[in-house]
């Protein structure tokens, strides 16, 4: 789950949906939680029927007695001493469990208590509350930890975890889609399950979640109001039922409450709005609109009412948008499901409104599907399934597109639907899916709409091309791009007649995609000099085009052909262009319907400002895009993200940081095929690997990386870590032995930077033949590197890198005046940029030269002890402290049994032990820097 528990000190309050998790985050809160207290309370409604009947049951949790209190001051003060006696001074952790359902005296308690214990201190309280309603007042101050719904890959997890793995793929994500995040409501559906649905022999129910489990989750939550109430909920909720998100599930407080009042056949005008009473508490009002606080609580409330009532709230539903002259579309839905037996024609009528693009695409998709469902006609209910199953995809519900298409499949349909609909699939599963699989069918579809749509097969093919890239198949990119006579690159493109009319439109689209196919074509024959020209033209037509306002507004044209020009740029090195373009595809991708192209825009930009430098806004951009990832069912671009923040973590981060984000990319990339996301983060990896003084262990992983053979890297990847592998080879030795091999890998290296697709590359080229050096032409080349950087601009980062190595060279040649210099510019470089495990190495560099440091602000630090060992006596001494013999310290650092004896004669004089238990106490002395 997305809430994180927090163990400092102060009060905070739990909140989350019913059936979130919110006892689940507690229990785990207390499983990690380093107290070495912890009490649990469960509010009980019964005792607190009277006054102060949760703090009694409280105190009595604490071991504290429950009253009389008047002498010991007000019932907070007599609270607080309770938590201060059994605490007795040490770390505790008390969590409450459904705090809102204690009395209004014991909440006010809570509040002044927590004003108390506000900061960091031993006590630290944690008060789960619903989060169907307002946070009580008593509360409102306080901060707050949000158990946000389960994402795809949480809910997965959990259900495999609850099955013991034997659960179905396909039932698995047909369970997750169903439960939309509520981990309660995926149990629930998978404990009713039986042993053969489980495993996919037999057809699960219909719906999976049914009126009996929503309702039985909702519980207490859907009694106590009153009938007026309860029409208006169900009036709101029948209103927004076709909503994808609860963001998005609003309607007019009027257009509600008018259909409420018919619902409950009063005649319109008749009774003020009033007569509802106060707004029930599932329902929450932003501006004049209306819409549930729970998701669950909606699908509950309709699930809830008798099937005549439904049909009655939609009818009312539709009278009242007539009255206000709404658009067809809602009123023919909401016409459709109120009656039993529609009219002849209906299914007709709802295909052709749901045409209309100004409508919201979860209301086309659902006017599409009502229309299938009621056709007989088979090969109208495949074109009807196959157009909601388009819309379900824009709008980012990629799992409820492929069951469309499921449905689809079983009528039969024209060449051009069947293309139409293996374009839908095969884009879908490359959001959440084997690449290899989106692939065929997406090669498929360009074979199926050749002669009937020309641009959208051309479209199918670049998706393909995605794919292929996707899964590092240089072969399959080529493969694709050679499909139906792609052209051979020209010097001069033609350009692009303005677009117009929607042929002119298609038309132009169809040039871009056929300047964008030659570029990279020509890209991936190494002819590089022959891509840049189309690719540099594919940017301009598109920010010229962007200029004059040319592209469609109401399609997706205009987020895909902003993507296609940051790829491009990306390709060229042109960061600039690539954030240019990034940002147009992020803002197309804000319009109505593009839900779906916004994480791949975040993708562009952090990949954009990764490249840059920048890494702080790659990780903004990436935990953004990783949120709307999640929100639109893309587990492959969520890959990407989590590779992102892996690599952006392996500069400023911390290495668990660094293995979380590596090992959820991982797992996504093995599953799905994704050959470059994997090699992102084993490159990240790698590079916390090398900061934090372990060079053989990167050198190990990057290795069959950047070779060539069957495991190296994602072929537009590898190269950008092949200067972490020369560092960590020239860090172990192995350029001594292996000189030719890892020379090898430099000189592909030169090839590529010689294109210009990375503006570092030049002087990360020089600063890996300063590396591979043997004489003192390094000091020549660690310099000339160093004017590389400054030439190119921004990169603190690599530049400061380049002064670190220079620094340690000179370091070990004792020219320690220089090398302190060097290294003292690699620490500001390095804390300029956040990479606080960098900017550490730098430091025991500069006391290994004879400059004690001590964090940021450069003190003095009184005494050598570890601090006055050498980088490599330090790593030295660490591992004979847990144990290891001086050959197995040889083996491990790649050194000699020699080189490790003269070391540890040093070590000991150094810090003035005699014997290696001495030396193991000193290491893991508490407060002695390691």
């Amino acid at each position: 789950m997305s809430g994180q528990a927090t163990h400092g000190g102060g009060v905070r309050v739990v909140t989350g949906e019913p059936g979130c998790g919110r006892t689940a985050f507690l229990a785990r809160a207390a499983r990690t939680s380093p107290a070495a207290y912890v009490v649990g309370v469960r509010a009980d409604p019964v005792a607190s029927a009277v006054p102060l009947g949760g703090l009694r049951a409280l105190l009595r949790a604490l071991g504290a007695p429950a009253g009389p209190w008047t002498a010991s001051g007000p019932p907070w003060t007599v609270l607080v001493d309770a938590l201060m006696a059994a605490s007795g001074g040490r770390q505790m952790l008390v969590c409450v469990d459904d705090a809102h359902l204690w009395d209004a005296p014991t909440r006010t308690v809570l509040g002044h208590m927590a004003g108390h214990l506000r900061g960091e201190g031993p006590l630290s309280v944690l008060l789960s509350v619903c989060g169907h309603r307002p946070v009580d007042r008593e509360f409102a101050a306080l901060p707050v930890v949000r158990v946000d719904p389960l994402t795809p890959d949480e809910a997965a997890t959990l259900l495999d975890e609850a099955t013991g793995g034997a659960l179905d793929r396909t039932v698995r994500d047909d369970l997750v889609d169903a439960a939309a995040g509520s981990p309660a409501l995926l149990l629930g559906m998978a404990r009713r399950l039986s042993p053969a649905q489980l495993r996919g022999h037999r057809r699960l129910p219909a719906p999976p979640a049914d009126t009996e489990l929503l309702t039985g989750l909702a519980g207490h939550f859907l009694t106590g109001f009153t009938p007026a109430q309860e029409d208006l909920l169900l009036t709101v909720a029948a209103a927004v039922h076709d909503a994808h998100d609860t963001q998005d599930a609003r309607i007019a407080l009027t257009l509600a409450r008018r259909a409420a009042e018919q619902l409950r056949g009063t005649p319109p005008g008749t009774q003020s709005a009033c007569s509802f009473g106060p707004l029930p508490e599932l329902l929450v009002r932003t501006d004049a609109e209306v819409g549930f606080h729970s998701d669950l609580l909606r699908r509950a409330v309709y699930a809830g009412a008798r099937p005549e009532r439904r049909r009655a709230a939609h009818r009312a539903l539709a009278r009242a948008l007539e009255e206000t002259g709404s658009t067809p579309l809602p009123v023919l839905l909401h016409r459709a499901r109120s009656t039993a037996a529609p009219r002849p024609g209906t299914a007709t009528a709802l295909a052709a409104a749901a045409d209309d693009r100004t409508h919201p695409r979860s209301l086309r998709c659902a006017a599409y599907t009502h229309a299938a469902d009621l056709t007989d006609d088979g090969t109208r209910r495949a074109q009807w399934y196959t157009a909601a199953a388009e819309q379900a995809l824009h709008a980012g519900r990629t799992h409820r597109a492929l069951r469309l298409l499921d449905r689809a499949r079983d009528s039969a349909a024209p060449t051009a639907l069947r293309g139409r609909a293996e374009l839908i699939r095969g884009t879908a599963v490359l959001y959440d899916g084997a690449v290899d699989e989106a692939g065929a069918s997406l090669l498929l579809a360009a074979r199926l709409l050749t002669e009937s749509s020309p641009h959208t097969s051309g479209s199918a093919l670049l998706a393909a091309v995605d794919a292929a890239w996707a899964a590092g198949d240089a072969q399959g990119c080529l493969h694709a791009l050679t499909t139906a006579g792609t052209p051979r690159p020209a010097a001069h493109p033609p350009t692009p007649a303005p677009a117009q009319a929607p042929d002119v439109r298609n038309r132009t689209a169809l040039s871009r995609d056929l300047v964008y196919r030659a570029g990279l074509r020509a890209l991936l024959e190494g002819k590089f000099a022959q891509a840049a020209g189309p690719l540099r033209r594919l940017i301009v037509d598109a920010e010229t085009a962007d200029a004059a306002g040319a592209a469609d507004a109401t399609g997706t044209d205009e987020p895909d052909t902003a993507l296609r020009a940051a790829a491009a740029a990306l390709l060229l090195g042109d960061l600039a262009a690539a954030r240019r373009a990034g940002a147009r595809a992020l803002a197309a991708a804000g319009t109505p319907g593009t839900a779906a192209a916004r994480a791949r825009a975040r993708e562009y930009l952090a990949y954009a400002e990764l490249r840059a430098g920048r890494h702080a806004l790659a990780r903004t951009h990436a935990e953004e895009g990783l949120r709307a990832a999640h929100r639109t069912g893309q587990r492959n671009t969520a890959a990407h993200h989590h590779a992102v923040l892996a690599l952006a973590a392996s500069i400023e981060g911390t290495p668990e940081e660094v293995a979380a984000h590596a090992d959820t990319a991982l797992a996504t990339a093995r599953r799905h095929g994704l050959v470059q996301a994997a090699t992102l983060a084993q490159w990240a990896i790698a590079r916390a690997d090398l900061a934090g003084g372990r060079p053989r262990e990167a050198a190990d992983r990057l290795g069959p990386l950047v070779r060539p053979g069957p495991r190296r890297g994602h072929f537009a990847v590898w190269m950008l870590a092949v200067p972490c592998f020369v560092e960590a080879a020239a860090s172990t030795g192995r350029t001594d032995d292996g000189v030719t091999e890892v020379t090898d890998v430099v000189e592909e290296f030169a090839r590529w930077a010689g294109f210009g697709a990375d503006p570092q590359a030049p002087a990360q080229l020089t600063r890996c033949r300063a590396l591979l050096a043997r004489s003192d032409r390094a000091d020549t080349l660690y310099r000339r590197a160093l004017d590389l950087h400054d030439a190119a601009g921004g990169g603190d980062f690599e530049r400061a890198r380049t002064e670190l190595l220079h620094g340690k060279w000179l370091r070990r040649r004792r020219r320690l005046s220089e090398a302190r210099d060097r290294l003292g510019a690699a620490l500001v470089g390095f804390e300029r940029c956040g990479a606080h495990v960098w900017a550490d190495q730098t430091r025991a560099e500069l006391r290994a030269g004879g400059v004690a440091q001590s964090g940021a602000g450069r003190a003095p630090v009184p005494g050598p002890g570890l601090d006055g060992l050498t980088p490599q006596q330090l790593r030295i001494a660490r591992r004979v402290a847990e144990g290891a013999t001086n050959r197995e310290v040889a083996l491990t650092l790649s050194l000699s049994t020699r080189t490790v004896d003269y070391h540890l004669r040093k070590v000991f004089a150094t810090l003035g032990v005699r014997s290696r238990i001495e030396l193991a106490r000193m290491v893991e002395k508490p407060g002695q820097k390691t």
